[in-house]
């Protein structure tokens, strides 16, 4: 089987009713990014850090997968299919997605805020006072702005590996995950399924301006016949 990889973004959660929380003013939730997404802001005020969290996670409750992840899913019959998302949902792994790598962390996951390896399910509120096993304050599992990305180097692997890249849902504008593009190989097709113009310049791609849901699906017969096997 070819080796699919997907690096999704905001856009394909977005079709699901997730919000993508930051307005024309760059603000999220009423909020500058760094008192809600960063060290910094959760020193200074980690209840307002604690409740945007746990609203986003009370969200997940209310959405569902879309034709954009299901879609995806499918293409596991033809593909041997790996996601690298920057999205902290479920949505990819709720759809019935096998191979699910998470660059910014995961809503119904915690950890200790001293611990970076201490990564566990968690599905209720992180309350001030909720302790990690190691006795310190527990925090969502969720690489804020400034912090390092555990799994950056593992996506590099992935993308090196690939047959087909196929970019849907982001704009390639945040770093280090933008950067994934260059690491798959010279020859590898790379396709990119968003209504807008994402920031990749790069004289083999493809553009698929379309929403995940409308995009996809077409997309999909057209890599299935393109890269149906004899067997098949």
């Amino acid at each position: 089987m070819k080796k699919l990889v997907v690096l999704t973004g905001a856009g394909i959660s977005a079709e699901s009713g997730i919000k993508t929380f930051r307005d024309s003013n760059g603000l999220w939730e009423g909020h500058d990014v760094m008192e809600v997404a960063s060290p910094q802001g959760f020193a200074k005020n980690p209840a307002l850090v604690l409740d945007f969290y746990n609203q986003r996670r009370a969200q997940l409750f209310e959405v569902e997968p879309n034709l954009g992840h299901t879609t995806l899913v499918d293409l596991e019959d033809h593909f041997d299919v790996h996601i690298i998302t920057q999205n902290v949902d479920d949505l990819h792994e709720r759809a019935g997605s096998k191979k699910v790598l998470h660059l910014h962390g995961e809503l119904r996951k915690i950890r200790s805020v001293n611990d970076i390896h201490s990564s566990k399910r968690h599905t209720v509120d992180i309350k001030l006072g909720d302790l990690s096993a190691d006795g310190s304050q527990l925090r969502p599992d969720i690489v804020w702005f400034g912090e390092a990305v555990p799994n950056i180097e593992p996506a590099q692997k992935i993308v090196e590996q690939a047959d087909i890249l196929l970019i849907v849902g982001t704009s390639m504008v945040v770093y280090p995950a933008a950067g994934l593009i260059h690491f798959c190989g010279p020859s590898v097709p790379i396709i990119v399924v968003d209504p807008g113009q994402p920031d990749v310049n790069m004289a083999r791609v493809q553009f698929v301006q379309k929403t995940a849901c409308e995009g996809l699906p077409e997309l999909a017969e057209k890599l299935k016949n393109a890269y149906q096997s004899p067997n098949e």
